[in-house]
Formats: structure tokens, sequence, C-alpha cells
């Protein structure tokens, strides 16, 4: 007897319900359920790391919180447009600006983090086997972050390529914490060490957003004056 493939038959479970069906023929909708899966899983992420602070009674856990909370807002102000009236070219590529200039202040916030974390040795601690979850976690949202800017940059939406920067600067934010609190946890009592791979990682991570937000600030104005330029 032929033995059935077993990921032909999940897709054909798939097709056989209405929204499963939806969600494999329809982009727009299948794009819409993946960017607001990823933000109830970001938001839990953030309710952990709340607690974690509360609980260590540790400010830069909280201080991280909310800065990947400022970032999940950012993400939700963007792919809140998608369910209204569609916005002109003008009027992503000005808002994609935003993201890329809201993104370059925030960066700042995230160097004072990493300047404390090194300077006095601080570090995240995860209770029992949760820090194999948070490393599970980082790795699969720093994967699918890089595979959906990829993707999606060939839609041609700046919201959309705006709303995959941010899930790709909330990983490396997630992996930064991960690498802080396997340090703390497996790395022994070498001050030094963690200091160094601390301010490398967290240097790293502070220099790519910055690119990234310049980035998207200058291919955004470039962008807005071709489109003057042919409207003028």
């Amino acid at each position: 007897m032929r033995r059935k493939h077993p990921v032909r038959a999940l897709r054909r479970r798939i097709e056989s319900h209405p929204l499963g069906a939806r969600y494999l023929a329809d982009v727009r909708f299948r794009t819409d359920v993946d960017l607001y899966r990823g933000i109830v899983i970001n938001a839990l992420y953030i309710v952990l790391k709340l607690f974690l602070g509360i609980y260590y009674n540790a400010w830069w856990f909280a201080a991280l919180a909310v800065y990947y909370a400022l970032l999940v807002a950012m993400r939700l102000a963007l792919v809140a447009r998608r369910g209204k009236a569609p916005l002109t070219a003008r009027q992503e590529w000005r808002r994609y600006r935003v993201c890329g200039i809201v993104l370059l202040l925030m960066n700042q916030a995230l160097v004072g983090i990493v300047i404390y974390m090194v300077q006095y040795g601080r570090g995240f601690r995860y209770p029992g086997y949760l820090i194999y979850a948070m490393a599970a976690y980082s790795f699969y949202a720093v994967i699918l972050s890089i595979v959906q800017m990829v993707k999606f940059r060939r839609h041609g939406s700046p919201l959309l390529s705006a709303a995959k920067a941010i899930n790709f600067v909330a990983a490396l934010v997630s992996v930064l914490a991960l690498e802080s609190a396997m340090l703390a946890q497996f790395g022994g009592d070498d001050e030094a060490f963690r200091a160094v791979m601390t301010g490398a990682t967290g240097g790293g991570a502070c220099v790519i957003v910055i690119g990234m937000a310049v980035y998207m600030i200058i291919r955004a104005g470039k962008n807005l004056k071709q489109g003057e330029r042919e409207h003028g």
C-alpha cells in the first residue's frame, strides 16, 4: 500500500477548511495572520521580561521589555493601516522613513542598556529550564525575521518592509538577552570574558540597527524625491 506524503496530507487538510484554504490562497490574508501571530508572541515575551524584572528586582529587564514594547507598538501602527483605505505610495514611504527615524532614536536607549550591562557586569537570568525555551524562541525569531524580510520585499510594500525590519530588530534584542543569560549561567566567573562578549554582541546589534535605520531613511528619501519628479 502506498504511503501518503505527510506534507501533502497536511496541505489537503488545511485546504479542506475555509480559513485554511483562504490562508493558502490569499497572500494578503496570510500576511496579516503571520504579522499578528508574531505580535502575539512578542507580547508574551514582553510580559515574561516584565515579570522577571520584578522577580529579580532588575530594572534592565524592564528597560528591555519597554524597548521591545515600543517595537511592537511601531509594528502595530504600521499593520493597522492594512485594514483601512489603501495608502498611496508616497504615504507609505513617509511612514517607512518615520519608522527608520524612530529606530535610530530608540537605538540610543539600547546603547545605554548595553553600556550598563558591560560596565556593571549585569546580565539576564532565567529560572530552571526556561533558558532553553528562550534560546529556541531567539533562534526562531532571527531565522523567521530574515526569511520574511526577503520574502516581503518582493511585495513592494514599504509598510510591510518596515514591519519586517522591526521584527528583525526585535530578534536581535532577544539574541542579546539570550547571550547574556547563557554567559551568566554557563560562562563561569570570568567577568572580563562576559564583558567582552556582551559588548561585542550588543555593539554589533546597535551598529546593525543604525545601519538599517539609515538605510530606511535614505531609501525612503530617494523614493519620495523620485515620486516628486514623476508628478512634478
